[in-house]
This record gives C-alpha cells, structure tokens and sequence, in this order.
C-alpha cells in the first residue's frame, strides 16, 4: 500500500539550541519536545519523570461524593456489593483492583459485607450490562452494583436494576449518548457536564479513581496503597489503546515500573511464560504479549478466569491459570489467522473497485465473535478504511469495529442508531448487535458517512515525521535520551525519524515471517535495520540503491549484545 509521509512543521532553530543547551541534550531530542509543545523545565520534569503526585484529585469526578458515600455505607452496613465488568482487559483490570481493594477495606474494618464480581458471556450476553445480566444481579441478592468500563448507556437495564431495589454506581469511560442512566452516581471523565480535567482515562483508570476516593474516606490512601495496584491500571490503560497523555502516561509509566517488581502471583506467571520474567517492560509488551493473552480467556472461554488469575493469593494457582490461559491464547492465534484469511478473500470478491470504499463492512456466520475485533484491526491495518466485522449466529449479528486516524467511529453510529440492536463505543473502536436485514443498509449509511468526512488521501497508510536524522547523529546518548520519552502510545508514539539520500550496503533479505533486513549507510556512518512485513520491498531495493528511509529506534539485544537498531517503517528511492 502506498504511505504517505506527513511532516511535522519545522521548529525555530534558535529554539532548538537555546532548549538544548538548557538541557544539554542532542538538538534533536529539544526539537521533539518542541513538536510536542513542551519548552520549560517544569513541563518537560513532568514529562520526562511522571509522578504520582500530579495525579488529580478523584473528588473532582461531580458524582464521586455520592458514590464514595454508597460504598461507604454498603461496608458499614454489611451488604452485598458486586462488580459488574467487561470481558477485556480493561474491564478485567477494573475488576481486580477494586475486587482486591474493597477486600482489603472490608477485612480492616472487620465488616461482614459480602463482595463478589460478574463478566458477561461474549457468546451469550454480548458487550456490556445486559438483561442477561441483569437477571443474574437479582439471583444474587446484591445491594450495590459498581459498574466498571461499562454502563455509560445501558438506560433501561439500570432501571431494570433499580426498580429491583439495588443501587447501582457507574463508572466508564466510554463517550456517553445523549441521555445519561438513571444511577445512584455516574463517574465517567466523558460526561457532558463533567469538570474532570482530564476527559481520556480508561476504564480502568477510572475505577482506580474510585478506588482511591474510597481509600481516602477510610483513612488507607497511603502511599503503599496508592501505588500498590498500579501494575493492573498500566496493563488496562495500555491495552485499551488510550492516549497516553496527562494521568495516563503517568498511570501508564509508574505502572510499567510496579510491573517489573512481579509483585502479584497472576502476572507474574504470565509474564514468566510470556519471556518478560528477566528484563524491563515497556508498553509494547502489554500490547503485543499480555494483553492478548489476557483477552484470549474473554474471547474463547471465560474472562472470569481471568480475573481468577488477577486475584489469586496462591502461586501454584497462579501457575495453573496461567498455563491455561496462555495455551486458549495459541488456539486463539490459529481462529485469527484462518478468519483474517476469510475476510480478505472476502473483501476482494465483494469489493472489486476499493477505492471507491470508505467503509468496509462484512459479515459471516463462521466466525468466531472472540476474534472479530482482533481480525478488523488487522483489516483496518492493511486496506486502512473504517473497518466493522460482523459475526452471525441464531439471527442475530455482533460486530466490532475499528477506524483510523480521521474517523470517529461511535460518531458515525450514532447516525446509524435506528439499525442497530445497541452499540457502544468510543472514537476508534465500536461494538454493535444488527440483525442481518439492516447489514446491507447500515453499510450504505456508513460508506455515505464516511466519504463526506474522510478525503482520498486520509485512506492512505500516514506515516508522521517527527524529524530529520542523520545517521552521524545516532549513538547511545540518543537512545538515553529517547527512552525518557516513553511509554509510547497514542499520541505520544515513538519518534519517526527519517534520513535522506542513504545507500543501501549489501543485499537485502527476508527473516522470519516476511520482514525485511536491510543495512544502510551514509559517510561512513552505517545502521542496521528490520522491517517488520515489509518484505515485499524486496522486489525494488538492491544494493547500492539510494534511498530515503522513515524508521524509530530501537535497542536490540541478542545474545547478550545490545545494538542500535532502526525500524524500517518506509522505504522510497531518492530519485
């Protein structure tokens, strides 16, 4: 696919070397702090060392008096409270931690409240609060239902619950429509009247507020506390492709640091058999190796276990768990493979102009609803068009959905409101229920959507530039210096370097699953690199060829011995 590179705009130079000999840093790292608009030492402290201390206060959530006040009185009062979540490791996460707080506030204050938790089924109850589970509440005689990372729109179950007698306390994070629930208290960054400065926590993130609200009322929030959880928030707020901006990034950072000290029995198994057991983690590790595993449970089995695997006080069990999860991991690799293959061969055949699509919507009823959201990404990834897969089973569809960068899919569905069953969602990523006799419509309706809002060149593969780099700039001080700018995610991702005019040395050549090793040079000056699917660049470098190359950096260890390494992300002829 064609990849159009988007520069970032040229910062004054006499900034750049006035800030990097402030900081004694190399002109290219005072150049990225200026493209991200930081330029004095307080701003880029913050930045470069995150701090627990520049969290907000959760009591500026309006609702989160009145909340604190209910869990407050369900303890006092020895009542049932029980924990209703999502199936993915943003919901599994908020379970955890607030499972494993409010224990610990029960058993302190020798309370006989009685705390349980509840995943709906992906294959029978779908995304989110449901009647289903609605049902299952009153079956357990709870009092007080705290929703996490879910809720925001489920209007008629929480009348359903309330009309029950039980209370129920919302907290999501997910762009609430235009009616909010009838609950005893919403905490959600998104509301519409919300004065909560930061509007970009994730579901997890938002019940830690929650949690920590709760701790503050009884006396617990001590520094100990505070942190002692943050492993789960950094593994929800990664995984849930958030920006990694503001709390999140300092959620994220001290997380990925409490993390390391494999202080809970559940990830540290998983992070044994997922080769993370002996080195530092960085947030590309919860995306590509835990959080699949993690998730693996929710899509082909239960997430129950995974919460099971979260909680567990007992190492052997831990161990167990894990191994389990991890194995419904592989099985889910094979569903995902054989499906994306499906959908491609599918897009090809009903599609024969693509460039005449903005949306792509496809549907079947061989496919497996745990793997559709995975498999769309990847579809949105390689055709890069708003993406909704659908899978069918008893006459009814569930889908999910995935977008790009200019595309705001909740949005359009919103739009589509009177086709769906019930959606929910944010910018980039959606759930919905259809029957099969509006697919055909819907697709009409978000194809139309979509090409009013989107341009030719927005379904273009983007590639930001962050800077120019020339290979003499490279070396380890660099690296230093890069690693400060981490955890990398949205908005805030890893720094797009390019470099002109460069020679390839040698002749390129294919490892492992199509990604291509090349080595380039230029005065004297030579850096290895990988591109990771790039393979099929191949068949247009050769050695000697002159090119212009866009890439990140990256340390490279391998036996033992760490180098420099670029990641190719495109290759161009100079000419």
């Amino acid at each position: 696919m064609q990849k159009k590179w988007i520069f970032c705009e040229n910062n004054n130079n006499e900034d750049v070397k006035r800030l990097a000999k402030k900081l004694n840093a190399p002109k290219i790292v005072a150049n990225l702090l200026l493209n991200k608009g930081l330029h004095n030492s307080k701003e880029i402290t913050q930045f470069f060392y995150p701090c627990i201390n520049d969290l907000h206060d959760p009591y500026l959530f309006p609702d989160m008096e009145k909340a604190v006040y209910r869990v407050k009185k369900a303890i006092k009062n020895g009542e049932r409270i029980t924990i209703y979540g999502d199936y993915d490791v943003d919901g599994t996460t908020s379970i955890a931690i607030l499972y494993l707080g409010l224990i610990e506030i029960i058993k302190k204050n020798k309370s006989s409240a009685l705390i349980d938790y509840y995943i709906p089924n992906r294959m029978v109850d779908g995304y989110g609060l449901s009647q289903t589970g609605v049902e299952q509440l009153k079956k357990l005689n709870t009092n007080l239902v705290i929703t996490v990372d879910c809720g925001i729109n489920a209007i008629k179950e929480i009348d359903s619950i309330n009309s029950s007698g039980m209370d129920v306390i919302v907290t999501d994070h997910h762009t609430p429509k235009e009616h909010i629930p009838n609950a005893f208290a919403v905490i959600n960054p998104k509301l519409h009247n919300s004065t909560y400065p930061y509007k970009y926590l994730a579901g997890v993130g938002t019940a830690y507020k929650l949690l920590m609200a709760i701790y503050n009322e009884f006396g617990m929030d001590d520094e100990m506390n505070i942190m002692k959880y943050l492993d789960f928030v950094s593994m929800g707020t990664i995984s849930d492709i958030v920006p990694l901006t503001g709390e999140n990034r300092i959620l994220a950072s001290l997380g990925l640091k409490r993390l390391e000290k494999q202080a809970n029995y559940g990830l540290s198994a998983l992070m044994k058999l997922s080769g993370l057991n002996k080195q530092s983690i960085k947030s590309t590790d919860i995306v590509f190796k835990l959080a699949p595993r993690i998730n693996a449970a929710g899509r082909m089995g239960s997430a129950l276990r995974a919460v099971e695997l979260m909680i567990s006080n007992n190492e052997a069990q831990a161990d167990r768990i894990a191994k389990i999860i991890y194995d419904e991991n592989e099985k889910r690799k094979l569903i995902d493979q054989t499906t994306f293959i499906e959908a491609c061969e599918m897009i090809e055949a009903k599609y024969q102009n693509l460039d005449d699509v903005y949306f792509i919507v496809i549907s079947s009823e061989n496919w497996h609803p745990g793997v559709i959201g995975i498999v769309a990404s990847k579809i949105v990834e390689k055709y890069h068009r708003p993406t909704i897969m659908i899978s069918f089973s008893e006459g009814e569809g569930n889908g999910s959905g995935r977008s790009i960068r200019n595309f705001d899919i909740f949005s359009a569905l919103l739009q589509c409101e009177n086709l769906l069953s019930s959606f929910g969602g944010h910018k980039y990523a959606a759930g919905i229920s259809i029957l099969p006799e509006y697919v055909e419509q819907l697709e009409e309706m978000l194809n139309q959507i979509a090409k009013e809002q989107l341009t030719k060149e927005d379904l273009l593969l983007q590639i930001k530039i962050s800077a120019k780099l020339d290979l003499s700039e490279i070396d380890k001080d660099l690296i230093q210096w890069l690693k400060l700018f981490a955890p990398f995610g949205p908005q805030n991702m890893r720094p797009v370097f390019w470099s002109e005019k460069v020679m390839v040395v040698g002749y390129p050549y294919i490892v492992g699953n199509n990604h291509l090793k090349l080595k380039v040079m230029k005065n004297g000056n030579i850096l290895e690199t990988i591109g990771f699917n790039l393979g099929d660049y191949r068949d247009f470098i050769s050695k000697g060829d002159i090119v212009n190359i866009a890439y990140t950096l990256e340390e490279n260890t391998w036996m033992d011995k760490v180098t420099i390494q670029g990641n190719l992300k495109d290759i161009k002829l100079a000419n």
